[in-house]
């Protein structure tokens, strides 16, 4: 893989945020450059102390930031998207450095990110509320929205900018402080939307960044504080149902956006280049690393042999390098286990008598990279179908009009997003409506969007995040029955 300098800026910073001040703590965690493995910075590892210290901040500060009136919260939100903006490049190529995706990828990302932030900043002053007699005539009914409290913020290493601008947006407009726990792969990205926020004018105290590693008891310890009224975690169903046991235990509100199964649906008559366009966005988005990632596609048998050579040709054209090379348009997976991760997905698919029309195998050049894949003659019953790829792999599946293909993209745990392709738009909202997700593209290969609700059904979550349900989930509603 060619080699780039890949350097941090040395102002950047490496520490936690609490209360408004950068604190250093002895132990450190280091994050891997995914393109050799070397050691791309060392951040602060708070302990449980410090995280509760943070907790402390965010509850110190919340009364003063509820009171905030909602146009000051907006104004700060605003002035974050645009210094975000400002900084797109310098972030995107952070990212890239620590997570592995391309510059492409990342740049978008930054975009994608810093959108939250000015939807969220419009958002804070259309907190709803509602005033009527009642139905009797005996009082009048009172109907205001609060924010929940202090709240915890937990992100996964796939899009280290906007799964933190997607929860940080919304809890600071609806009068929330907040806790933010990056994952440790990618923390960098996080401390510089810190500094960003720092710098527009956010108080000290009402958004803090810690780094634990191990995670798990900094996590439940601030659970238990007793302080912390919100948690909105994004990452594995594994882990969402762990910390969904430890909150109810304190009874918090919680908001999980877990992991996802996506099935990709071409019918008979759909726009064949079209939905090779579609496949490319849904499944390489993010080089295979999203929770909305296309994960099985199933192929009406009248194109399927179209569709497989179609994207197989699209799939082969991809390099794979570094995220920083402009040639470059796959890059490294973030992780050494996650590549291994793959590779064994798709050594069980090779067992279970798939074929491999392109790639299959991992990067021999010291990096976490992964060849894009495309494995054909895929079963209904094929293990790799049941599992969560996030990567670049394609597993396509043939199906016939006897086959109950409704029954076969619903017949796992998750439920996040699903596509469908066909020119018969009846039909394809027929099926739209049938398919359990709580998102579909309709003859489209991305669904994300800041102003619309994000969230799925079954495992794969409770909860929205993005448009105006986004902002209610940090809302508590109360009523207030009277005479006046």
């Amino acid at each position: 893989m060619k080699s780039i300098a890949q350097k941090l800026d040395a102002t950047h910073p490496l520490d936690s945020f609490i209360g408004g001040k950068w604190i250093s703590h002895s132990k450190k965690i280091d994050v891997t450059n995914p393109v050799d493995g070397s050691t791309l910075a060392q951040v602060s590892c708070a302990g449980v102390e410090d995280c509760l210290s943070a907790v402390d901040a965010a509850q110190n500060a919340f009364a003063s930031w509820k009171a905030t009136a909602p146009r000051a919260r907006a104004e700060i939100l605003r002035k974050s998207y645009e210094l975000m903006i400002a900084d797109q490049e310098k972030l995107a190529r952070l990212i890239t450095m620590e997570n592995g995706k391309v510059l492409s990828d990342a740049r978008a990302e930054v975009a994608y990110a810093a959108e939250f932030f000015r939807w969220f900043s419009e958002e804070a002053v259309r907190i709803d509320g509602d005033y009527r007699r009642a139905p009797g005539g005996a009082n009048w009914l009172m109907v205001s929205r609060q924010p929940v409290g202090v709240a915890l913020l937990a992100t996964p290493w796939n899009f280290p900018a906007a799964m933190a601008t997607r929860k940080i947006g919304p809890a600071l407009a609806a009068g929330c402080t907040v806790v933010l726990k990056p994952a440790s792969d990618t923390p960098l990205t996080a401390l510089a939307i810190a500094e960003i926020m720092h710098r527009a004018g956010v108080p000290d105290g009402v958004v803090n960044v810690v780094v634990p590693n191990p995670s798990g008891p900094a996590v439940s310890a601030m659970l238990k504080s007793d302080k912390v009224r919100k948690l909105s975690f994004t990452g594995s169903t594994q882990v969402g149902a762990v910390l969904l046991a430890q909150a109810a235990e304190k009874i918090i509100n919680c908001t999980m956006e877990l992991g996802g199964n996506a099935p990709f649906v071409v019918f008979d008559d759909a726009d064949i280049v079209s939905a090779i366009d579609g496949a490319m966005l849904a499944k390489m988005r993010n080089g295979g690393a999203a929770c909305t990632a296309a994960n099985r596609f199933f192929v009406h048998e009248k194109i399927y042999d179209a569709f497989a050579d179609g994207l197989t040709a699209r799939m082969s054209s991809l390099v794979l390098g570094n995220g920083l090379d402009a040639t470059t348009t796959v890059g490294p997976l973030v992780s050494k286990a996650q590549q291994q991760r793959v590779a064994e997905l798709v050594d069980s698919a090779k067992n279970a008598g798939a074929k491999i029309a392109c790639g299959g195998s991992a990067a021999t050049d010291g990096s976490f990279g992964y060849q894009p894949t495309v494995l054909t003659d895929v079963a209904f019953n094929a293990p790799i179908l049941n599992e969560e790829i996030f990567g670049p792999v394609a597993p396509l599946v043939r199906f016939n009009d006897s086959d109950d293909i409704l029954s076969h993209s619903n017949n796992v745990e998750h439920g996040l997003v699903s596509y469908v392709y066909t020119r018969d738009l009846g039909r394809g909202m027929r099926f739209a409506e049938a398919l359990e997700s709580g998102m579909v593209g309709l003859n489209r290969g991305l669904v994300s969007d800041p102003a619309a609700p994000f969230g799925g059904v079954k495992a794969s979550g409770l909860g929205r995040e993005g448009a105006h349900d986004g902002l209610l989930a940090f809302l508590e509603t109360k009523y207030v029955a009277g005479n006046w």
